[in-house]
């Protein structure tokens, strides 16, 4: 069977004419017709063939490319099909849930892998009263107001009528979820909208709410809705210009809400766009010139508050991940300590520290804290915290500290991962333990913490010593690229195709954590764990492919592309760029769902329909901490480069993708918190007057040892010198200046021009 399917990828290779070297990585893009392979193609093959293929464009990779080879994410498995949008006030202590074809708020998914909230109401157009949205080719939506604001809009045409539904929570509201639903005519003169009140219990009106058996109340209503008692039912008929609203309570009101403020429905709107304003405000500010990124780095810090529960930022909301997960919910905060939202995270890194860890996974988890607040300190250099915290990172260093396998060295055998309950000497446990232990031990001795701080370094290094000594009795080096087991010691074979078996799809989500410890960072085995992924069929579009093998919805041939953060981080790291921009824009095309950018645990690439694609349990908080974290990587990277634990290194604008400063096209970041301060660079692309001016702001105190300016221009164009004032710099072949002896405000010149 293996000899088959090397046949095939063979086959499917030499069709698309492409090859793959290590030099050819990150080489500037071909201009030829570029050929696009088709799914089945795709997923016969080892090699990621649509990443390569976006490669060899004019200019690299682009959202463009990625966007038409599949359909859009938009189905889940659960009785409303649909996907969910999870819409409350930040850090609700409960969420409401609008279906994304506008058929229901708070719907039931009649499945034990989802929480059921709230009193279903369901939406119905016409006098024939046709679920909304249910005709996908009349529907135009979800989308967010601005591009990115959680007030979703969602038009749907039925019987020469185009009906406008519009959504969002009040921010009135924190331990509870009102949804304030509003319809109006956009096209047509005339139109009848009903709402079907789903209630298990008798419903009675009472002034203008729908109250439950205890009076409590449901939907409140202002308006021309008329009460229907036998069919539970308000309908409402609109003209050209009339609105009917709704204000919809997650969980049953006993203080009903007043006609009056469900009148003052754009005054409620406005208060919610305020709020959520005023968090975007308090982050990094990034302007490029695809407007679809901006928003969509905007959306999904909104999404991430929109988990948040308290300060619990969660993995997810209305299904069975509302909890929290230590290596994926640390990421999340970690991706929004990258957007400078310090205070903020602040208050979420204590639920993290105080969440038990998984007995199975212990020694997993510990190290993740450890890393957790170790990246917190460098972005914040806040030790105050630190010091407060000595009770929870004390914890976790005796968790890693205490126990050892006598044989080897080792943490004792942990579970191979949550879902693989092998227990295994694990070398992700092992070297994430040595990452905390070592990165945390440079962090106790910058707060004086000196006596602990040179007590763990030398835990770490002994332990370190222990794992090389395991990789090299368990690494394969008879296979090309040479292949690393989670499971050491002989207990996991090399996989000639990670996903054609269970346990090897595990290891593909596993391995990007071995490789973001960078406990190989710069060696060949670092190399080889990267090149395994891309050719034994680990990649797609630049993200980590998936397959259970176990039936479960959207989790066949498919993608974990949350999973692809250390991935995509250590290419761009190892300035591997243009692969990089495979991940960005793979994951920003067809990891994330079309205008609302909602992200799931898993996604098929095997369309139910022409219409969309199946994805298991979204939202996630990871999933938007990925394209979070590579947005920000792409214009500020802060980087530990000589591997010892205190950053050295500001790169800013290395990976950007070259489309982005064609001729009269800026690229602004404004605030952008990194290990030696915060940082600001804008740059104006003048190619027409042969020139590019680049502004930037440094820090005035803790400068970088390396810093790193880099202006990628569009293919065809060249940087023939770089100057501030009179000062001539020097500027490699990449478009690269060394600016390290520079602080604060600086304007640098590029003189370029045509190739």
């Amino acid at each position: 069977m293996k000899k088959l399917h090397q046949l095939i990828s063979i086959i499917v290779l030499s069709s698309c004419i492409f090859s793959y070297s290590a030099s050819a990585q990150n080489s500037a893009p071909h201009s030829a017709p570029v050929t696009k392979p088709n799914l089945e193609q795709v997923l016969a093959a080892k090699q990621d063939l649509w990443g390569l293929a976006a490669m060899r464009q004019t200019n690299g990779p682009n959202y463009e490319f990625f966007a038409d080879l599949l359909p859009p994410l938009r189905y889940v498995n659960a009785e409303f099909r649909h996907y969910p949008i999870v819409l409350c006030a930040p850090g609700s202590m409960n969420k409401a849930r609008l279906v994304s074809n506008g058929s229901a708020v708070n719907a039931h998914a009649e499945l034990k892998t989802w929480r059921e909230t709230g009193t279903p109401v369901l939406f119905f157009v016409g006098k024939q009263k046709a679920s909304f949205g249910e005709n996908i080719k009349a529907l135009n939506g979800p989308h967010l107001k601005d591009g990115y604001l959680p007030v979703v809009q969602i038009d749907y045409s039925r019987d020469q009528t185009t009906y406008r539904e519009e959504t969002f929570a009040s921010v009135d509201w924190t331990d509870n979820t009102v949804l304030f639903t509003q319809f109006s005519l956009k096209e047509g003169t005339s139109g009848t909208v009903t709402a079907k009140i789903e209630s298990k219990a008798p419903l009675k009106i009472i002034n203008n709410s729908i109250c439950d058996s205890l009076g409590r109340m449901v939907v409140s209503f202002s308006g021309t809705w008329k009460w229907n008692p036998e069919q539970e039912t308000l309908t409402s008929q609109l003209s050209k210009g009339s609105k009917a609203t709704l204000a919809i309570a997650a969980i049953p009101m006993s203080v009903p809400i007043s006609t009056n403020m469900v009148s003052s429905y754009d005054a409620q709107k406005k208060k919610c766009i305020a709020k959520w304003e005023s968090i975007l405000a308090g982050a990094m500010q990034v302007e490029v010139p695809e407007p679809f990124v901006n928003a969509a780095w905007k959306s999904t810090i909104v999404g991430s508050f929109q988990l948040l529960k308290g300060n619990n930022l969660n993995y997810s909301a209305g299904n069975l991940y509302e909890t929290m997960y230590e290596a994926e919910c640390g990421d999340a905060v970690r991706a929004l300590m990258l957007w400078g939202l310090k205070t903020e995270c602040r208050k979420m890194i204590v639920p993290l520290l105080n969440y038990g860890n998984n007995p199975g996974i212990k020694f997993h988890d510990a190290s993740f804290k450890l890393q957790l607040l170790a990246h917190y300190y460098w972005l914040t250099h806040d030790s105050e915290f630190m010091r407060e915290l000595k009770p929870s990172w004390s914890r976790n260093i005796q968790i890693l500290s205490t126990e050892r396998d006598e044989a080897t060295g080792l943490l004792p055998k942990e579970t191979y991962c949550g879902d693989e309950k092998q227990k295994v000497y694990s070398l992700n446990s092992n070297a994430n333990a040595w990452c905390g232990l070592r990165d945390f031990a440079v962090v106790l001795r910058q707060i004086g913490e000196k006596e602990e701080a040179a007590r763990i370094s030398k835990i770490a290094e002994t332990l370190h010593q222990a794992i090389l000594a395991a990789v090299d009795k368990s690494e394969f080096k008879d296979v090309q690229p040479t292949f690393m087991p989670i499971a050491l010691f002989g207990e996991e074979k090399p996989y000639d195709v990670l996903t054609s078996t269970r346990r090897g799809s595990y290891w593909n989500l596993i391995i990007p954590y071995v490789i973001g410890s960078k406990i190989f960072s710069g060696t060949e085995r670092e190399t080889a764990m990267l090149r395994y992924l891309e050719e034994h069929g680990g990649i797609c579009m630049g993200m980590i492919r998936f397959h259970q093998h176990s039936g479960l919805f959207a989790n066949e041939d498919g993608l974990d592309d949350l999973y692809t953060l250390r991935y995509s981080d250590a290419l761009l790291r190892r300035d591997e760029t243009e692969r990089a921009l495979v991940s960005f824009y793979g994951k920003l095309a067809q990891g994330m769902t079309r205008d609302t950018y909602l992200s799931a645990e898993g996604t098929s690439l095997r369309p139910l329909d022409e219409y969309g694609r199946p994805m298991y349990m979204p939202p996630t908080c990871s999933g938007s901490a990925l394209f979070l974290w590579q947005l920000r990587s792409l214009l500020v990277q802060d980087y530990d480069l000589d591997n010892n634990s205190e950053p050295e290194t500001l790169r800013l604008l290395f990976a950007t993708p070259r489309r982005w400063l064609e001729n009269g096209k800026t690229i602004t970041v404004t605030g952008a918190p990194t290990s030696f301060g915060k940082v600001s660079v804008r740059v104006e692309s003048k190619l027409s007057s042969g020139e590019v001016n680049a502004q930037v702001i440094l820090p005035e105190k803790n400068s970088a040892k390396n810093t790193l300016l880099r202006i990628r221009l569009p293919e065809g164009w060249k940087i023939n010198s770089a100057q501030i004032g009179s000062r001539i710099l020097k500027v490699d072949t990449s478009g690269t200046v060394d600016v390290s002896d520079l602080t604060g405000k600086n304007n640098i010149r590029f003189s370029v021009s045509e190739i």
